[in-house]
């Protein structure tokens, strides 16, 4: 029992929102790319915000419940339907066991988020589920799923009375609620080129001034070269006042680093603990979602704010979210 794999996607794996603690091990963070959605998806389902969920990468997975389940699936517009019957995206959905949940290709965006109500029943390596593809730890065996795995449920921890009474007056093979999230909340990803706000990093000094101007000014393209450890990015090139050699440093998630060629690399989910290459820059958090929703070939475009705009625009995204997660608990029990 539990959801069984048909076909697997082009990469999909467990994420929950990283594996912390264990930096200065070597042991890289992981996790979702797009937190926002992640956390979402699982609020919608009554779980913990941290609960691992499905990544799906641009081409979805095939899947057949078989039991019985409550879902929700966040993140990029992706194709998804159930018995050929369409599904939507960003609400709860309560899937009939024996259904047929198929994920196809992303119209816009870049990822989406599977959460299933109770959570997946895998262990919790370093205290954490998150895939490590490249040490083959946490997840499901350490990498992405593959056609006939199945994965186990946990019982959830809440059960929604409202949509099981529904389930009995339906024909279709899903009941969904009636209300969801609102674009104005989902939509951070539609524009092109993706506006990307940034403060500046340790090195930004040592950067010639012309090169700091195209770096906060002219597009960049994500490069077919990226991935979940970082964005390759292709402009102008980056030129520093002096060559001098570097201590390496510790880097997080949304370090822009130049290396001596001079294209920035973004730093993702997958990056490494430390970084010995200038960091000219640090992408806010708000808009690390934006960045992990952006495709190989879309640009992007860098803009400086001061550190206290990121700290406001932070405190104010956890107060939507906590508003929301309110207004989900309330509709969820009516």
């Amino acid at each position: 029992m539990g959801i069984r794999v048909i076909r697997s996607g082009l990469l999909t794996t467990i994420q929950d929102l990283g594996r912390f603690g264990f930096q200065k091990d070597g042991v890289i963070v992981s996790g979702a790319m797009d937190q926002f959605a992640h956390r979402i998806a699982n609020i919608l389902v009554g779980n913990e915000e941290s609960e691992g969920a499905l990544e799906m990468t641009l081409i979805g997975p095939t899947l057949v419940f078989e039991e019985d389940a409550l879902i929700a699936i966040c993140g990029g517009e992706f194709e998804a339907s159930i018995d050929g019957h369409e599904v939507p995206l960003w609400r709860p959905i309560l899937v009939k066991q024996g259904s047929v949940l198929t994920i196809g290709h992303c119209r816009v965006g870049c990822r989406a988020y599977l959460a299933v109500a109770g959570g997946f029943h895998l262990p919790k390596v370093m205290n954490s589920q998150s895939t490590y593809l490249l040490a083959r730890i946490g997840g499901f065996q350490g990498r992405a799923l593959e056609k006939g795995d199945v994965l186990l449920l946990r019982e959830p921890g809440r059960k929604w009375d409202s949509l099981l009474f529904h389930k009995k007056t339906t024909v279709l093979p899903f009941i969904a609620m009636s209300w969801g999230i609102s674009f104005e909340l989902r939509a951070y990803f539609y524009e092109s080129p993706k506006t990307i706000r940034v403060f500046r990093g340790a090195q930004f000094a040592d950067f010639t001034t012309q090169s700091q101007e195209q770096f906060l000014t002219q597009p960049y393209k994500v490069t077919p070269q990226s991935n979940r450890m970082g964005y390759r990015l292709d402009g102008p090139s980056l030129k520093r006042k002096q060559s001098t050699e570097m201590v390496s440093e510790a880097v997080t998630f949304g370090t822009v680093q130049v290396p001596a060629e001079g294209k920035p690399i973004v730093l993702m989910t997958d990056r490494q603990t430390t970084g010995g290459y200038p960091k000219i820059a640090q992408v806010i958090a708000v808009d690390l979602p934006v960045l992990a929703q952006t495709r190989p070939g879309e640009q992007i475009v860098f803009r400086d704010i001061s550190f206290e705009e990121a700290q406001r625009l932070y405190l104010q995204r956890e107060f939507e979210l906590k508003q929301c997660k309110k207004a989900i608990i309330s509709k969820m029990g009516e």
